[in-house]
């Protein structure tokens, strides 16, 4: 099961985790934190509380495991004076989110963590959540998501691979970015007037991300970096998301034949010049399309992808001439 990425906008403070009402608790029913702190507490600063002699707020403790999230300093202020009880609230949620709500607690007040001690706990997040994406972690652990992403590539192999990541709306998007664009081309291709929201809603992506695959489509470029930057895997993504199999393209051969042979029997094209030449026109670039199914195996791997490249290049053109066509049929009906 997915847990709820932490929300700390101010406008989604509706969304955070929800504390019981003060109780005096005895101290020694109480575990210590599972720190965020890489040094631990500071003694400085629990002298400093101990001889405070107003009444500090309570500390935050997980009911199922009685170990503090919030307030160490407190509690070691109230071993200090000599207390038998603290005040005490409960949070009641999942052991697994222990943790991220002490990091958040001490990014928000108190005594601050360090840029060492976020990062550190960024990783722990991450390697604990990995299907949270970067703009989540980074919500938790009071960084930057560039930072949060740089601690993703530093962790490597310690934070497991997942397919999806869940974003601080909720929503799951792929990890594998060119599947994300390769969506978004086809839905473009099928609603060339969709908003740059719509597109990234349906995609997955975000709408710059959707704004980049556009300009790409209308320069006819594919819609993301190919090369050999690439890794291997997203070229294989880009070279066969819009590929059909042999039999797929066996079955579709038949029909464009049909097709052809209809339209050269149209008088309407077969008694003008203009109409004779787009006969001819299409008779040789639609004449042998199957041949894919004949020398596809026989293409060197490091062609693939830019013969991929040019073979969709070539489909959207078809595409884009096909809605035109379809477009001026429902003006004139």
């Amino acid at each position: 099961m997915i847990s709820r990425p932490p929300v700390l906008t101010t406008e989604d403070r509706r969304c955070a985790p929800e504390f019981g009402p003060p109780t005096l608790v005895p101290i020694g029913r109480i575990l210590p934190a599972d720190s965020p702190r890489i040094d631990g507490e500071d003694a400085a600063h629990t002298q400093l509380l101990a001889q405070s002699e107003e009444e500090l707020p309570p500390i935050i403790v997980h009911r199922d495991t009685m170990r503090v999230i919030d307030g160490m300093h407190r509690l070691r202020a109230a071993y200090i004076k000599g207390r038998d009880t603290i005040s005490v609230r409960y949070y009641d949620g999942p052991a697994d989110m222990v943790f991220v709500h002490a990091v958040q607690a001490n990014i928000t007040h108190g005594m601050p963590l360090s840029v060492r001690d976020r990062e550190a706990a960024a990783e722990r997040i991450m390697i604990e959540h990995p299907e949270w994406s970067d703009r989540v972690i980074a919500s938790a652990s009071g960084l930057s998501s560039k930072t949060a992403g740089a601690v993703r590539r530093r962790a490597g192999a310690r934070v497991p691979e997942v397919k999806a990541r869940l974003g601080r709306d909720g929503r799951l998007r792929p990890v594998d970015r060119a599947d994300g664009r390769e969506r978004a081309s086809r839905y473009i291709a099928s609603n060339p007037a969709a908003s740059l929201r719509e597109i990234a809603r349906e995609a997955g992506i975000s709408p710059s991300t959707a704004r980049d695959v556009r300009a790409r489509l209308e320069q006819g470029d594919a819609p993301g970096p190919t090369g050999p930057h690439l890794l291997r895997s997203d070229r294989l993504t880009v070279a066969t998301a819009r590929v059909g199999t042999g039999s797929d393209v066996a079955s579709t051969g038949g029909a464009r034949q049909a097709i052809l042979a209809k339209l050269r029997r149209d008088p309407s094209l077969r008694s003008n010049q203009a109409g004779r030449e787009l006969l001819r026109w299409l008779d040789a670039r639609a004449g042998d399309l199957d041949m894919w199914d004949r020398l596809g195996d026989s293409v060197p791997p490091h062609c693939s992808y830019l013969l991929s490249d040019f073979a969709r290049s070539v489909g959207r053109s078809w595409l884009a001439a096909g809605d035109l066509l379809k477009n001026r049929l429902s003006a004139a009906g």
